[in-house]
C-alpha cells in the first residue's frame, strides 16, 4: 500500500502531454462541427418548427459509425435548447441510447424510461405494459410543450423490442391534447428503414439524412483542431495526426476512432514519462486498440458462439485456408461433446458465422457447390499478430488445453459441403 501511495503522490507531480483530455472523447460538442454543415443545415431546418410550437417532422439519420451523427445532433439540439430557454418556449429534448441494455432492450424498459425522465418512478419489472404506457402519456401531457426523442442506435430497439414501440411511438401524438412529441432517430444501419413493416414505416413519415465517411483530409482537420485543445504546444510529432488519420480512413472514415487513438496514443506517452507523442506511440495505440477490441468481442460471447470460433480457428491454423461450413460443423460437434454442450443444428451454426462475420471476427463468403447445394467459405479476419492471442483467450474461456486443440485437428471429419 506504501508503494502505491507513493507511485500515485509520483504520478500527480509528472508533466503530462495533454493540456485538456476531454476534447478526444466521444461525449465532448465542440463549437464548430467540421465538415458537416450540409448536414446540420438540413437538421436545423427540420427541427426548427418546435421553436414555433410546431412539430417538426420524425427525421431519421444514417450513416456508418464515427460519421458525426450524434455529435450533430447535439449539437443541434444545444443550440435549439439555448434559444428556447432564452425565449421562455417549451421544448424538451429527452436523449436515449438504444443500445444500452436494461434501458431500451424491451418495450416496457423503454417506455419506462422515458417516464422516468418526466419524473415517474416505473419499476424495473411488474406493471402491466399498457399501464406504463398510460402513466407515460399522462406525464408527456401535463403541460403545452414539444419533446423531441432522439433515439440513438434506433436499429437496436427495433431488433430487441420489435417495431411495434416504433409504431406506438409514432401514434403518441393521438393521445396527446397538450405536448407534440417528434422521433430523432440516429442509425448506423443505412437500410433500417427499409426492414419495417410498411405500417410503421407509413406512420413514420420521416425525413432521411445521409452521412458519408469522412476523408483522411477531413479527419486531419477534425484532429488538428480537437489537438489544439487536448495537447500542450509541441506535443505531437510532425506526421502522428497524418497517420492517425490514415488509420482512420482505412476503417470506413471513423472520426471516432481516430480521436480514440490519438488519446490511447497521448496516455501511452504520458506512461513512459515522454513529452511528446511519437509514431511509435501511435503505433503502439493501434496495437492496443485493436487488441482489446478483439479480445472484449471474444469474451463476451455466449459459450456456443465460443465454441464455434474456436472450431474455425483450430482448423484455420492447420490449413491457412478456407474452412467450409460441414468441416467446420463436425470440429464443433465433437468440441461440444468436450464441453458438454448441446450441439445446435448446423442451419442455426451458420447463422452464427454470419453474425461473427458482422462483428468482423471472421468473413463467411456464400459459394455454389453444384448439387450439393450452397455453403459458406469462412476465413479469419484478425490481424496475424492477434491470432495467437485471441486462440488463447478462447481457450482459457472454454477452458481447453492446448493438447486438447490438437486433438480435434486430429479428428477432423471428411470435407462436408
Amino acid at each position: 500500500m506504501a508503494q502505491l501511495n507513493t507511485f500515485f503522490e509520483q504520478f500527480l507531480q509528472k508533466s503530462s502531454v495533454f493540456a485538456d483530455k476531454k476534447a478526444l472523447q466521444s461525449a465532448y460538442v465542440p463549437d464548430n462541427i467540421m465538415h458537416r454543415d450540409v448536414q446540420i443545415n438540413q437538421l436545423a431546418h427540420i427541427l426548427a418548427p418546435c421553436l414555433r410550437m410546431e412539430k417538426p417532422s420524425n427525421v431519421f439519420l444514417y450513416g456508418k459509425s464515427g460519421t458525426g451523427k450524434t455529435l450533430s445532433v447535439r449539437y443541434t439540439t444545444d443550440q435549439i435548447l439555448h434559444l428556447a430557454h432564452k425565449e421562455n418556449i417549451p421544448v424538451r429534448i429527452i436523449y436515449l441510447n438504444c443500445k444500452l441494455k436494461k434501458v431500451a432492450d424491451t418495450e416496457y424498459r423503454l417506455i419506462a424510461e422515458l417516464a422516468r425522465a418526466f419524473g415517474k418512478a416505473i419499476p424495473p419489472t411488474g406493471l402491466p405494459t399498457d399501464e406504463v404506457y398510460k402513466i407515460f402519456f399522462r406525464a408527456l401531457d401535463q403541460e403545452r410543450q414539444v419533446v423531441l426523442f432522439v433515439l440513438d442506435e434506433i436499429d437496436q430497439l427495433v431488433k430487441h423490442a420489435g417495431d411495434e414501440t416504433l409504431y406506438n411511438l409514432t401514434r403518441v401524438n393521438a393521445e396527446l391534447k397538450n405536448a407534440q412529441v417528434s422521433i430523432v432517430g440516429i442509425s448506423n444501419d443505412v437500410g433500417f428503414s427499409d426492414q419495417l413493416d410498411p405500417r410503421v414505416k407509413s406512420s413514420l413519415s420521416e425525413e432521411e439524412l445521409v452521412f458519408p465517411a469522412y476523408n483522411a483530409i477531413e479527419i486531419q482537420d477534425i484532429l488538428r483542431r480537437r489537438a489544439q485543445i487536448s495537447f500542450k504546444p509541441n506535443a505531437i510529432e510532425d506526421g502522428v495526426i497524418a497517420k492517425c488519420a490514415a488509420y482512420a480512413a482505412r476503417e470506413h472514415g471513423d472520426a471516432r476512432r481516430a480521436l480514440e487513438l490519438l488519446r490511447v496514443a497521448g496516455e501511452i506517452a504520458d506512461r513512459k514519462n515522454k513529452n511528446v507523442v511519437t509514431l511509435q506511440d501511435l503505433d503502439d495505440a493501434e496495437e492496443k486498440i485493436e487488441r482489446d477490441r478483439f479480445l472484449d468481442v471474444v469474451i463476451t460471447q455466449p459459450k456456443q458462439y465460443q465454441a464455434i470460433l474456436f472450431a474455425a480457428f483450430v482448423l484455420w491454423e492447420e490449413r491457412k485456408d478456407s474452412v467450409l461450413t460441414g468441416e467446420l460443423y463436425g470440429v464443433y460437434k465433437r468440441l461440444c461433446g468436450r464441453l458438454s454442450l448441446r450441439p445446435l443444428t448446423q442451419r442455426r451454426v451458420s447463422d452464427i458465422i454470419a453474425e461473427l462475420d458482422m462483428l468482423g471476427i471472421l468473413t463467411a463468403k456464400v459459394t455454389s457447390k453444384g448439387r450439393y447445394g450452397r455453403t459458406r467459405e469462412i476465413v479469419l479476419s484478425l490481424p496475424s499478430s492477434l491470432e495467437g492471442k485471441i486462440k488463447s483467450a478462447l481457450e482459457e474461456e472454454l477452458k481447453l488445453t492446448t493438447a486438447e486443440s490438437k486433438e480435434h485437428l486430429q479428428q477432423e471429419s471428411p470435407v462436408q459441403p
